[in-house]
């Protein structure tokens, strides 16, 4: 095996390490932007360096958290003290990952759906980003659901662009953590979410394999199958767990390096116990079952944190109780008891 091989092979088993997960920080400017409207204050440069910083250093999160993904403002950032962030982050065993994508973009002569593009100059901006300290990158797609989409154009589109992005980080000796994200947003039941997730993620691996992306240095980043948020009937957290393995295992080859999920809009407490019943209840899986969240593991933080300096300490401990959970969960070990002792 090469060297850059072996590194790729380590990079992704670390990511997945056993009760370890990832915490997305990526967000960017006009999302961040959103978050901060919640607590009125101001994004600006600096506001955000703070905020990043309060993530990056809470003290005590290399026990949970394997890698944090950080937007490209951030991986070019410092600390207070001048220490810049992917730097502070190795020291403590964390990987530094990068979102490299530039967007979801209306698709078209596709009303309502949407193609995530940036591969144009990606390859030389993964060999920047490696210079920099990122040891693996995040390309999200995302699938809509709605009357009579997703559409077979949308979900190839994406699947392609996802896969000739995994090429080119595996190129650049980059773990690739590939996202297609079906949207919770709807009014649909959940098996109308498994249809489309299972539809989506057959359409990921053929593109992978197509592209010559090697699985065993690759993650999947993908939804849950869940309830949509406006249907009257939500299903409960066993059926969520059950029929998001099944679909996992009807369409995720067994040689992938693991699966995060995202939180896609659940709240943090419902998307660490829908971790925590897959795991508990399904040992045998042929890859490793974690979590990659952003607002799920951020949203208490920040509601504490509310830009004020003297609530610092408060609002890492807020961080340092969700990725405590979530790690937890990876272990089917949370119990709801774990919130009320917060």
């Amino acid at each position: 095996m090469s060297d850059m091989k072996q590194q790729m092979a380590q990079t992704a088993a670390a990511m997945v390490a056993q009760g370890k997960g990832i915490l997305a920080i990526d967000e960017s400017t006009p999302t961040i932007k959103k978050r901060f409207d919640t607590i009125e204050i101001e994004s600006t440069e600096e506001s955000r360096r703070s905020y990043r910083e309060l993530l990056i250093t809470a003290s005590g999160s290399e026990e949970f958290i394997s890698g944090m993904i950080l937007f490209d403002e951030t991986l070019r950032q410092q600390t207070r003290d001048g220490v810049p962030f992917p730097e502070i982050m190795v020291d403590r065993g964390i990987m530094p990952g990068i979102k490299v994508d530039k967007g979801a973009k209306d698709l078209a002569g596709h009303p309502g759906e949407k193609v995530t593009e940036g591969l144009d100059g990606l390859r030389d901006r993964l060999s920047e980003y490696r210079d920099l300290g990122a040891r693996f990158a995040k390309w999200r797609a995302v699938i809509t659901i709605g009357d009579h989409i997703p559409s077979n154009a949308c979900i190839e589109a994406n699947a392609h662009a996802l896969a000739r992005y995994a090429a080119l980080c595996q190129e650049a000796g980059i773990v690739p953590m590939v996202e297609p994200e079906v949207l919770m947003d709807a009014d649909n039941d959940i098996d109308v979410c498994y249809w489309a997730t299972e539809k989506t993620l057959r359409s990921v691996f053929n593109a992978l394999n197509n592209q010559g992306v090697a699985l065993e240095y690759t993650i999947l980043k993908t939804n849950m199958v869940v309830s949509g948020k406006k249907c009257s009937i939500q299903a409960c957290v066993q059926e969520v767990a059950d029929k998001t393995v099944r679909c996992l295992l009807n369409t995720v080859p067994a040689a992938l390096a693991g699966i995060v999920f995202l939180s896609g809009g659940q709240s943090a407490t419902l998307a660490t116990a829908h971790l925590n019943d897959m795991n508990r209840r399904y040992n045998n899986l042929p890859w490793p079952l974690s979590f990659s969240y952003g607002r799920a593991l951020q949203e208490p933080c920040l509601k504490t944190w509310s830009g004020k300096a003297e609530n610092y300490d408060a609002a890492q401990a807020a961080l340092l109780h969700r990725e405590k959970c979530n790690s937890l969960a990876c272990l089917g070990q949370y119990t709801d008891d774990l919130e009320k002792a917060a």
